[in-house]
């Protein structure tokens, strides 16, 4: 070790503070309905942000100006102290269906920091942490991180590449199951573009079938569309479809989860599965989008999974090999599809002679 590497890790350490108590103030902005406000009245000041906020005007101007140094907002009159949105900014910070959104990625940070303490307690035991126990700020974030892609690409984008799949469900009724649905979105993309079919979301947290539930009703498809707060293995009917959407990876029983679909599809019937994008390998340094997987894995993952007693604990990190390997043990061909996204890699799985 050289005399300058210890300072540069500091300095490293130093930018990931600051980016992480910003990230922090960003939270706050969304939680509160601070940026709602930005977006409502141009050019606030901390008077009124307090005012139609409900904050105290103290906390308003610190925020404000905090908000201005990093550069989130602008300052319009350093005289006045009027404040507002960039050009573009309530499109991240204010819509979570968008495709540039960012409320996601911020509202997950704050849900898995929430979970540090259980964290710690876990890595000495050997135990857990419950998905549920990551609280509502994680289980928000996770939906809404993935929301634009169901929203914008999952109907435009990712069914094309499975052509006789949209051409049986589009010319005859069938059913579909989507497994580890979360709060619904994928399901009710999956009904949205098949409307002749019968859609069912299966999840084992209560509250994303509740959040599920509720989001059907308001888009009407109550009526076509079932979420059930079950165990994959309690499934039961032939689909022609069948969905996991970056939950494959969080299955303490991988392989008994795809044993499990084998049984549960129609013939002719196809497995599609999104999940993490990594190397095929592992290796040190790695890139951004790996390094990202792997905090993921070490903070939330792999602690959820590991409370379930896990046959098989993957992690975030699911490699390619890896989905090979579990689709032949359970009776299936994988074929990986070609479709650009910048952190699943998409896979049809169908089921071998």
């Amino acid at each position: 070790m050289t005399d300058t590497e210890p300072m540069n890790l500091t300095e490293r350490l130093l930018g990931q503070l600051l980016a992480g108590t910003e990230l922090f103030s960003v939270h706050l902005g969304i939680q509160l309905g601070l940026y709602q406000v930005l977006h409502e009245h141009p050019d606030v000041t901390d008077k009124v942000l307090a005012e139609k906020a409900g904050i105290a005007e103290r906390y308003a101007r610190e925020w404000l100006e905090q908000q201005a140094a990093a550069g989130y907002v602008h300052c319009t009159s350093l005289a006045e102290r009027t404040f507002r949105l960039p050009d573009g900014a309530a499109d991240v910070l204010l819509d979570p269906a968008h495709p540039e959104s960012g409320v996601g990625l911020v509202t997950v940070f704050a849900g898995v920091a929430q979970a540090v303490p259980a964290l710690a307690e876990a890595y000495r035991t050997g135990g857990g942490v419950p998905y549920a126990a990551f609280g509502s700020y994680t289980r928000d974030g996770i939906a809404a991180m993935n929301l634009p892609g169901f929203r914008h690409a999952l109907a435009q984008e990712w069914l094309p590449a499975l052509p006789d799949v949209v051409e049986r469900l589009t010319k005859a009724p069938a059913r579909v199951l989507d497994l580890g649905c979360g709060a619904g979105a994928s399901t009710l993309a999956l009904a949205g573009a098949f409307p002749r079919a019968a859609v069912t979301g299966i999840d084992l947290d209560e509250d994303s079938i509740a959040d599920a539930r509720r989001a059907a009703a308001t888009a009407g498809l109550a009526d076509r569309v079932t979420f059930l707060q079950q165990d994959a293995a309690a499934a039961a009917g032939d689909y022609a479809l069948v969905t996991i959407f970056e939950a494959l990876h969080d299955m303490g029983d991988p392989v008994g989860v795809l044993r499990t679909v084998r049984g549960l599809l129609a013939p002719g019937g196809v497995l599609f599965v999104a999940d993490e994008k990594v190397a095929d390998e592992f290796t040190a340094p790695a890139d951004e989008i790996e390094r990202l997987q792997y905090a993921f894995s070490v903070l939330h993952c792999l602690p959820a999974t590991m409370a379930e007693h896990p046959v098989e604990a993957a992690g975030t990190a699911l490699r390619a090999p890896t989905v090979a390997r579990w689709a032949a043990q359970a009776g299936f061909a994988s074929t990986v599809l070609p479709i650009e996204h910048d952190f699943w890699r998409f896979y049809r799985l169908s089921v071998l002679d």
